[in-house]
């Protein structure tokens, strides 16, 4: 139970210090928030709803995560290195990724709210 607490305390730690430090993060908690109520009215099932809400909860986890590679890179060096390069590159793909995701879910539920029917 104490590894549960513990790593509770430690994701506690690790959101304060984006939702302060992290403009991107920041810019996606917004989002979210935003997100919470809209896909209430966009969407046209409780199904439809976690998939809205999910697809900004799946960015906000890939952004999470490349924030935890660019810190491990830079705590190696600050300077160019080719894999360095790679991996943050690699990082900022994944966002690039799922921000195109949830573009398309929220695209799709909103073409299928103005038209009232599944595409």
């Amino acid at each position: 139970m104490q590894r549960l607490v513990d790593a509770f305390v430690n994701s506690v730690r690790a959101f304060r210090r984006l939702a302060a430090t992290e403009t991107a993060f920041q810019q996606e908690l917004l989002l979210l928030a935003l997100a919470l109520p809209a896909g209430w009215f966009i969407s046209v099932s409780w199904r439809g709803y976690a998939l809205l809400v999910g697809a900004v909860l799946l960015l906000i986890m890939v952004e999470v995560l490349n924030t935890g590679i660019e810190a491990a890179c830079d705590a190696i060096s600050r300077e160019f290195h080719i894999d360095i390069q790679l991996a943050k590159d690699c990082g900022s793909l994944a966002v690039l990724i799922s921000i195109v995701i949830a573009g398309g879910v929220w695209g799709i539920a909103i073409i299928e709210r103005i038209i009232g029917a599944p595409i």
